[in-house]
């Protein structure tokens, strides 16, 4: 190193942080330069959040030092970050749901700046940057996707020199990470360096000059993404060669199992969408994906089918029965199983165990007898689903807040699948899962399909849909595409119907010639 020349924007040396259970960073060395898109990569529970929050100043690490711009610091709260120039998008978003999105964004700035200047501050940083928002609408109605731009909003407000972002791109369009990228390269020109967490490596691929590899809490490797493939790059994080999927090419797809037949519903929320004429059949051995989005329908239409907002009878048919009218058990006792997007809170109770959580959706299925609980036959039950889908947690009696989020999937998916389907609803199987766990899923999710079980999937994730589906939808504004088999279709072409092809149509090519300047 010569010593005349820009210091390091950011140098970890020697960060550790033990908690009870588990270490979570041992002797983390990590270096970013001055408008480097540093991406940080590893599966779950590999400790790069934890390695975040440190340098947030969520976590206080139990040694090592933090140096930034050269000198040492003790970075002791958010609020001191942000001070420095750190700004972070949390794939948790920290808003209020009861305040505005402009409301939201005034509690991050200082103090002092009048609503309606904010707001338009707030329009033209996030017209300007492609990541749409109203500043007067209240968070609790916005679809996840949405959320995550008013986290990404906040930051850019604040001009910061280093700019984390854990998981950005896990509910954007192809056109909008396009966007999300252009923005990213146009901040690192400017000198704004960003650590990049992510699971997609072909984005890492694309978008970032150097990538640190965390494994079991770790450093284990640094590389030139661009010098990579993304089979090598997963085999650096998993430390293993990947599966590849098994798929039968043989299907035999059988009866409509799941019909959705004119489905419209106005939205109870002003802002939610309203789903107009939905019309969708899911045979039995196939699997059919919903691609859009965040807050084009996908969460109307998932409490439709769920049964926990029933509605017209005749709207959904469940093995050729009338179901629009019964409730979610009603509807589990046709053979239909669900996994919500939201893990904890609808998929799982925080605070209970992850047998108890079981027994939320499986009573019926022998897990209790004349009302009473089985316990042998329910810890059996959990312990298999533990040990089946690879969930890493403390046994059966362990509380399901406990886990990490791929890890309450885990078991949430697998809870489900061994309960027999003969429908199953999905919502992003995988959202905020590794590699590992991710195949895995996905493998099952497969399997099940050619059992014979119907499956369909909402995901966010082009790639997920197009490696595991046998037809896809895109929903749009409330409406629905007719389902594509996937041979005929492409990932260009989902990403325009999910952008509301009729729309760009218009004004991409508007777009294009000015680069839409920042």
């Amino acid at each position: 190193m010569h010593h005349n020349e820009t210091p390091p924007r950011l140098e970890l040396r020697g960060i550790t942080k033990h908690y009870p259970a588990v270490v979570a960073n041992q002797a983390i060395d990590l270096v970013v330069q001055p408008g480097e898109i540093h991406a940080v990569l590893g599966e779950n529970g590999a400790g790069k959040s934890t390695l975040m929050k440190i340098v947030y100043g969520v976590v206080k690490p139990d040694a090592g030092q933090i140096i930034w711009n050269g000198q040492t610091v003790h970075i002791r709260s958010p609020a001191q970050a942000r001070a420095l120039g750190i700004g972070m998008v949390f794939q948790h978003f920290s808003l209020f749901d009861t305040l505005t999105v402009a409301q939201n964004i005034a509690l991050a700035l200082e103090p002092g700046q009048a609503i309606q200047e904010l707001s338009a501050r707030i329009l033209e940083v996030s017209t300007r940057y492609g990541l749409p928002l109203e500043p007067d609408r209240l968070v609790h109605l916005l679809s996840v996707g949405e959320r995550q731009r008013v986290e990404i909003v906040r930051c850019l407000l604040q001009a910061p020199q280093l700019l984390i972002m854990d998981e950005p791109t896990s509910v954007l369009t192809p056109q909008a990470v396009r966007k999300l990228f252009e923005t990213l390269r146009r901040l690192a020109a400017e000198g704004c360096s960003i650590l990049y967490i992510s699971h997609k490596l072909d984005e890492i691929r694309e978008l970032c000059h150097t990538a640190t590899v965390l494994r079991g809490g770790q450093v284990t490797g640094t590389a030139n993404p661009q010098l990579e493939t993304s089979k090598s790059l997963a085999e650096l994080m998993i430390g293993k060669e990947l599966p590849a999927y098994k798929r039968s090419q043989v299907r035999q797809v059988g009866e409509p199992r799941l019909v959705i037949n004119d489905l419209s519903r106005p939205s109870d929320d002003p802002f939610g969408t309203a789903l107009a004429h939905i019309q969708l059949t899911v045979h039995a051995g196939e699997i059919v994906g919903i691609a859009g989005v965040s807050g084009n329908g996908q969460q109307e239409l998932l409490y439709a089918l769920s049964g926990e907002k029933p509605g017209q009878s005749e709207a959904v048919l469940i093995k050729g029965q009338a179901a629009g009218q019964l409730d979610a058990a009603g509807r589990r006792s046709l053979g239909l199983r669900f996994v919500p997007e939201e893990r904890l809170g609808r998929g799982a109770v925080p605070e209970m165990s992850l047998e108890m959580n079981a027994l939320l959706t499986g009573y019926a299925n022998g897990l209790s007898k004349h009302g009473f609980i089985q316990y042998p036959k329910l810890r059996a039950f959990s312990n298999a689903c533990i040990e089946r889908f690879k969930v890493k947690a403390g046994g059966a009696t362990a509380a399901a807040k406990s886990l990490s989020g791929g890890n309450v999937q885990k078991y949430i998916v697998g809870r489900e699948l061994m309960l027999n389907p003969e429908v199953l609803v999905i919502a992003q199987p995988t959202w905020g899962v590794d590699v590992g766990a991710a195949s895995f899923i996905r493998q099952t999710l497969l399997d099940l399909s050619q059992e014979g079980v119907a499956v369909l999937v909402v995901s966010e994730e082009l790639e997920e849909l197009f490696e595991i589906c046998d037809r896809i939808a895109v929903i749009a504004g409330g409406q629905l595409s007719a389902a594509k088999p996937v041979a005929q279709t492409s990932i260009e072409e989902i990403g325009l119907l999910m952008g509301g092809a009729r729309l760009m149509a218009n004004t991409a090519d508007t777009h294009e010639q000015q680069g839409v300047g920042l």
